[in-house]
């Protein structure tokens, strides 16, 4: 079983940047397929980045591909989005997810089967 507890968002400027934190716990994490997704007010939860457990493998949704960057170190059971020039689109609730079996469809949300509370991410105009 993998517990997941995001940090690191809040309220930025248009063009700033934040780095968001998912501390896991559990024995499966190293194991495990991460990704990161949002969900906007009166929107779906939509995929945003991923990444392999090895870090060999990493994907981005178009929106956000060059802007931000998904990384882990399993050794501090932790994931990472570095988020940078920020845009108001990008408000959002962003929420971690592992996928245990390391398998699944990456995009898709049912894939993963653990997820943490979410953080609150505000890019102002």
């Amino acid at each position: 079983q993998v517990q997941l507890v995001e940090s690191g968002g809040g309220l930025v400027q248009t063009g700033g940047s934040l780095r968001l934190s998912c501390a896991a716990s559990g024995r499966s994490f190293s194991r495990s397929g991460m990704a990161w997704f949002r969900q906007a007010p009166g929107k779906e939860r939509e995929f945003v980045a991923a990444i392999s457990w090895s870090s060999t493998g990493t994907y981005y949704a178009d929106p956000v591909k060059g802007r931000f960057t998904v990384s882990r170190d399993n050794a501090k059971n932790t994931a990472y989005l570095q988020m940078n020039s920020l845009k108001p689109e990008d408000t959002a609730v962003y929420y971690c997810a592992a996928d245990s079996a390391g398998t699944g469809t990456i995009w898709a949300s049912a894939t993963y089967d653990y997820w943490g509370p979410g953080t609150q991410v505000t890019v102002s105009s």
